[in-house]
């Protein structure tokens, strides 16, 4: 059975001692740090108290939102094929924990550091059949010793982008034994197989079923009601909303906004921050006033729809795509990598996006199916970006047509949380019911 290194718990114990003191300085780290002071203390009172050993046990694992939404997907349809299974769910990022929230497990909580003694407690107290983990955020510590423990150990929604940092020396060596001991994975696309075998999973353990992702984007948008409040914000002109930005997209935005307004002056343009920070804001409002365009106002406090709006909430992009008739997605003018653009898509909306989004497969999908649009570098975006807004305001049955090849995009793409669901319920059914201590315990009573 494969073992982390030495290297790798060394590397790890100064990550997590280093980030209460960087912590001082980034109020993002100091944030992370104080969520998990106690991490893992509820799962361990919940398995106290509340773990049934005449019951399996599936552990899923997601770091952050993205890799949660994925996991939702998956885990709602494994609860329907398995029932009777108990279902703990974890993170790690503090970004996440409104999710969490909303899981249907059995229990809910911040993962530890992946260290030997704490995740040694929880596998002991919560004794899982089955660990899961989504998208790539494989925790070699827990990992290993789970599949040591005698847990069945998968990954769905598994995805490696080519130039991804774990392929590469020192954190492929690091991260190799946690991907040695995956039983099962569901791997997104061919390529992505192809790079788990890199990784160090075998290559009889991958199967190749899709991206819950589709499913996820979907399902958020069904859920919307016709009389959802926030839908209101997009009435009258056309709307662009722009999701999860960053200082670079919103120079870019504001910049191609102002020459927008000077063709069609009734434009109005929803920003929706990935981190909407009070400095984060103040930096909108510079930027909106450098372009001499009207007082960003803030979602809070805006009377009704206006023309430059900016959201000082979390947690609710997926719906307000619903509000706009087009849509731009943050994160490919830096290096946090390009958002999800399948949320838009699933509402029928074109998407437009950072030069930086060859990462992305979804982005890759869209601009092959003709319902996306690369943008340029900083230097030409704004006006590229202008004329592009102008087109989709100025040609709505054109607007409408390229958004509608998103959505067929998206609905082609679907089932791939059903698959991944039916591969977990069958490595829960082909095992027998372990005999777990605390049975073993009452027995003896």
């Amino acid at each position: 059975m494969p073992t982390t290194t030495s290297g790798y718990r060394t590397a790890v114990r100064i990550g997590a001692a280093l980030e209460p003191i960087l912590g001082r300085l980034n109020p993002r780290l100091r944030a992370g740090a104080l969520a998990r002071q106690d991490a893992g203390d509820r799962l361990l009172d919940w398995a106290r108290w509340n773990r049934d050993p005449s019951r399996p046990l599936a552990w899923f694992h997601a770091a952050s939102v993205g890799e949660g939404l994925q996991a939702r997907s998956v885990l709602l349809q494994f609860r329907r094929l398995q029932p009777t299974c108990q279902i703990v769910y974890t993170h790690f990022s503090p970004s996440a924990e409104a999710l969490a929230r909303d899981i249907e497990a059995d229990a809910v909580d911040y993962l530890p550091y992946d260290l030997p003694a704490p995740m040694d407690r929880l596998l002991s107290e919560l004794e899982p059949d089955l660990l899961v983990f989504a998208k790539l955020d494989v925790w070699p510590e827990l990992a290993t010793r789970a599949a040591l423990s005698g847990c069945d150990v998968a990954i769905v929604a598994a995805t490696v982008s080519p130039g991804s940092s774990r392929l590469r020396w020192p954190a492929r060596r690091f991260l190799e034994p946690g991907y040695q001991a995956i039983s099962r994975a569901a791997a997104v696309a061919p390529e992505d197989a192809g790079r788990l075998e890199r990784l160090g999973v075998g290559p009889e353990r991958i199967q190749v079923l899709g991206d819950p992702r589709f499913d996820s984007a979907r399902d958020r948008v069904r859920a919307v009601g016709v009389d959802e409040p926030l839908l209101r914000w997009g009435l009258g002109p056309p709307t662009l909303v722009a999701g999860s930005t960053w200082p670079p997209d919103e120079a870019v935005l504001l910049q191609a906004f102002a020459l927008v307004r000077q063709r069609l002056p009734d434009a109005r343009l929803i920003i929706v921050p990935h981190e909407p920070t009070a400095e984060h804001l103040a930096g909108v409002d510079r930027a909106a006033s450098a372009a001499g365009l009207p007082a960003a106002i803030r979602l809070s406090t805006a009377p009704g729809p206006v023309p430059l709006l900016v959201v000082d909430r979390v947690g609710i992009l997926a719906t307000l795509y619903g509000a706009g008739s087009m849509s731009f997605v943050g994160g490919g003018y830096g290096r946090a990598g390009l958002h999800s653009v399948l949320e838009p898509a699933a509402w029928g909306l074109p998407v437009a996006f950072g030069p930086r989004w060859h990462n992305s497969r979804d982005a890759a999908l869209l601009l092959e199916a003709g319902a996306a649009v690369a943008l340029p570098g900083l230097r030409q975006a704004p006006h590229v970006m202008a004329e592009q807004w102008a087109g989709w305001i100025g040609n709505e049955e054109r607007r409408k047509a390229q958004g509608e090849r998103g959505r067929e995009l998206v609905e082609r793409n679907l089932g791939a949380s059903a698959r991944s669901a039916r591969m977990l319920a069958e490595l829960i059914s082909a095992r027998p019911l372990r005999t777990s201590r605390s049975a073993a315990q009452s027995g003896q009573r």
